[in-house]
């Protein structure tokens, strides 16, 4: 740490649910932190974005319970950007809307504690728009409200002016309502609203459990009790909800209800995270694996420094791709060593990993497989043939071994360590616990070795009734040997090849889908 670096704390603001909400800023703090304080609603992909080494501290908060209470949470903000740190204080919605931020500025200010304020963008709109409803068309109104429906119907005078708001606006948009939901109609309509004015219920907006129930003035009430419709919802009164029909986008897309568990190493979640969040799944990033430097650089030093004596150079993983050429550079050699040999790669992501290197790959095996790879260099590699396999330390033995066994010269080096991450399962194990985890991905067997680690002996019980999909027969049969299910497995072994086995394992159709 620099010698009398002053801390400053940021409180952000995540918005209403999806992570794709957050702003530029937003993602720009997090990615400067270096303690990240997160809590339930801000949980999931975000905090995946904060960079190697930040110190993850989730405060998460129920409503009947709180893993820290409020004093603690703005005590900790102190106490951890005294230390000169940079801090994140990761909120759901916005801070300064129902999120307590303003409480914890205030202690920071009374601490002497720098600070800065980033919103998040407001259910207000976002959820509206979410379930087809935009508050203003030029068709039916170039205004709307927004208001608490949060007050009590009990007190002697409202600190609303009803027969102003009533008609005062054309979409009106009541935060934290339904519980009042009989009490705002009645006044509504008390004051001149229309009782076939169409009405909103909307319940967490922009996430999985996205609900939308629609009625008018006259019969909402009726439609709420029968649907057994429950907070947390905003309420959305006027003509703008006629749109609805539509205007629908977000609970059309295939993976709408669906939350997914990517378990790969934060390097290589997003394009996993992307296609399902593509597809309208929410994400929650948990890595199992973290890509670690060889313990000893000593063979893959060795080998490089004889790159020229190599007929074959086989990578069997993206991560093999960057952990060598990452090394190459750091000794001072290019591209240019590797003149005398060949290269294989295990499938189109490592060949087009490789291919940005400038660098020709001879053979890409039909099945992304070691003994695929096996199978097609039968007659290409020769006795005698010098092989370099830069691999991971895990990685199976019967590449090497089979090669060895046709004659070649074998260099089975460590280019890079795949560890158990150290992550926090709190939250998992919270959404588990609680049915909002629809599938779990793996991408590897060290994948499920160490996600079934770091859950323990509750793991088959936290995963039951949770669908568990599988990159390939490899990646499955660790799985069954922990115990495990695989309900899904890719017939290519790819992200893309996953990614169609979760779409089949749905029923659903998709079209290619850009931003």
């Amino acid at each position: 740490m620099e010698k009398n670096k002053q801390g400053i704390v940021y409180l952000v603001g995540a918005g209403p649910g999806d992570p794709g909400l957050i702003t530029v800023r937003g993602l720009e703090c997090i990615r400067r932190a270096e303690v990240l304080v997160y809590d339930r609603l801000a949980g999931g992909r975000l905090p995946g974005f904060a960079p190697r080494g930040c110190e993850m501290i989730y405060v998460g908060k129920l409503p009947d319970r709180h893993t820290l209470r409020q004093e603690e949470i703005n005590r900790l903000l102190v106490d951890k950007a005294l230390e000169g740190k940079v801090v994140t204080r990761l909120k759901g919605g916005d801070p300064f809307v129902f999120g307590r931020g303003g409480e914890e500025a205030e202690f920071l200010a009374a601490n002497g504690v720098p600070f800065e304020v980033v919103p998040g963008i407001t259910s207000a709109i976002a959820v509206p728009a979410y379930a087809g409803i935009p508050v203003t068309h030029r068709d039916f109104t170039s205004g709307f409200a927004v208001i608490t429906g949060h007050e009590d119907p009990a007190k002697d005078e409202s600190s609303i002016a009803w027969d102003k708001i009533a008609t005062g606006a054309g979409t009106l948009v009541f935060l934290m309502g339904v519980a009042n939901l009989p009490f705002i109609v009645e006044k509504l309509m008390a004051n001149g609203r229309d009782a076939a004015t169409p009405v909103a219920l909307i319940r967490w907006g922009t996430r999985p459990e996205q609900r939308t129930l629609t009625g008018t003035l006259a019969d909402i009430v009726k439609k709420a009790e029968e649907a057994d419709f429950t907070s947390p919802a905003i309420i959305i009164v006027g003509e703008v909800v006629s749109l609805r029909d539509t205007l629908n986008w977000f609970e059309k897309k295939p993976f709408f209800g669906k939350r997914v568990v990517v378990t790969r190493s934060r390097e290589q979640a997003s394009d996993l995270s992307r296609r399902i969040e593509d597809l309208g799944g929410e994400v929650f990033e948990f890595p199992a694996i973290e890509i670690g430097e060889p313990a000893d650089f000593g063979p893959l030093d060795a080998a490089i420094g004889r790159l020229g004596e190599y007929r074959w150079l086989i990578f069997t993983s993206v991560n093999g791709v960057d952990a060598f050429f990452s090394r190459l550079r750091y000794l001072g050699g290019d591209i240019r060593d590797l003149k005398n040999a060949q290269i294989c790669a295990i499938g189109p992501k490592t060949r087009e990993r490789l291919e940005q290197h400038c660098l020709r790959v001879e053979y890409v095996p039909g099945e992304y497989r070691a003994e695929a790879v096996i199978e097609g260099l039968q007659g290409k590699v020769l006795p005698g043939d010098r092989v370099l396999l830069p691999r991971a330390d895990i990685a199976r033995e019967i590449l090497p071994k089979t090669l060895e066994a046709m004659g070649a010269l074998v260099d089975n080096v460590t280019a890079y360590r795949t560890v158990r991450s150290g992550g926090d399962t709190r939250l998992l194990r919270e959404m588990l616990a609680e049915g909002l985890i629809h599938y779990v991905t793996f991408t590897s067997s060290s994948t499920v070795r160490n996600f079934a680690e770091m859950l323990g002996e509750d793991a088959r019980a936290l995963l039951k009734g949770v669908k568990l999909a599988s990159i390939g027969p490899i990646t499955s049969q660790t799985a069954r040997d922990l115990g495990l299910t695989i309900d899904t497995e890719a017939a290519e072994y790819t992200i893309d090849g996953l990614v169609e086995a979760l779409v089949q394992d749905l029923g659903v159709r998709t079209g290619e889908q850009r931003c």
